[in-house]
């Protein structure tokens, strides 16, 4: 790739983020032909303009009511590192006998990890976790209704957070398009964000599961505190240390 221009270099790296779903500094500085620390400042630059969060090493496009991924694009990111995640997160399930799962394909995976040969009752606003375990013999799948959301393919609105409400739930498999240590978990669309909100209140325990990329990145609805969470399953990418000081605010925090 020839020199470019700092608008070009930065407009070639928003399409790199939206196409890929994230950005690597390292990766894009080979890429282009630049420095770290120019990708560095072209990402401040970004950041600033509102087009990507920055994290740690990289960045991923912000996700707002005009530009959000939607499952089918996320079922092709980071796969092997989301599996590793589920299956950390599944081995938490302990003696629980209700278990929310929360839209989204590592939630999917979650759910598809849990075992089969016990009684379980699933909650949950996704119809596509819904019809993964539909045929399960053990387990009861309550799919909540309310407005399906096309990129999703997950419940919400008013029906969907009155019915669960209704319940005590022992474990919540939570997810987030941004966690930070100031802002919480974060989602971008306010519909998402109460369904969530009302899976944390409803639920004894909870653990929020992602890939390391959520780190430090930042959507416009907060549903959640990290304190509000028992438990940050994630992958070895997210360093120790910033590990660690999630898990001052609260969580323990598993790296696999």
């Amino acid at each position: 790739m020839g020199a470019l221009s700092a608008e070009e270099r930065q407009r070639e790296i928003v399409r790199s983020a939206r196409r890929e779903g994230s950005v690597d500094v390292t990766a894009l500085a080979s890429e282009l032909g630049v420095a770290k620390e120019t990708v560095r400042r072209d990402l401040r630059a970004l950041e600033d303009h509102g087009l990507v969060h920055r994290t740690h090493g990289g960045a991923y496009p912000v996700e707002s009511a005009g530009f959000e991924t939607t499952l089918a694009f996320r079922t092709t990111m980071h796969v092997p590192e989301k599996r590793r995640i589920a299956a950390a997160a599944a081995e938490l399930l302990q003696d629980a006998e209700t278990v929310f799962v929360d839209e989204g394909f590592t939630p999917q995976l979650i759910a598809e990890a849990l075992p089969k040969d016990r009684p379980l009752t699933v909650v949950t606003a996704s119809l596509t976790t819904a019809g993964a375990l539909a045929s399960a013999e053990a387990t009861t799948v309550l799919l909540l209704g309310g407005r399906v959301r096309a990129g999703t393919l997950a419940t919400v609105d008013h029906w969907t957070t009155r019915m669960l409400a209704g319940f005590v739930i022992d474990l919540a498999f939570i997810g987030a398009n941004g966690v930070s240590r100031e802002h919480g978990l974060t989602t971008p669309d306010p519909a998402v964000c109460e369904v969530k909100s009302q899976a944390i209140r409803a639920s004894r325990r909870k653990v929020f599961a992602g890939v390391h990329t959520k780190f430090g990145a930042v959507s416009f609805c907060r549903f959640a505190e990290i304190g509000d969470i028992d438990t940050i399953v994630t992958s070895s990418q997210l360093p120790s240390a910033e590990a660690h000081r999630y898990s001052l605010r609260g969580p323990q925090v598993i790296r696999v």
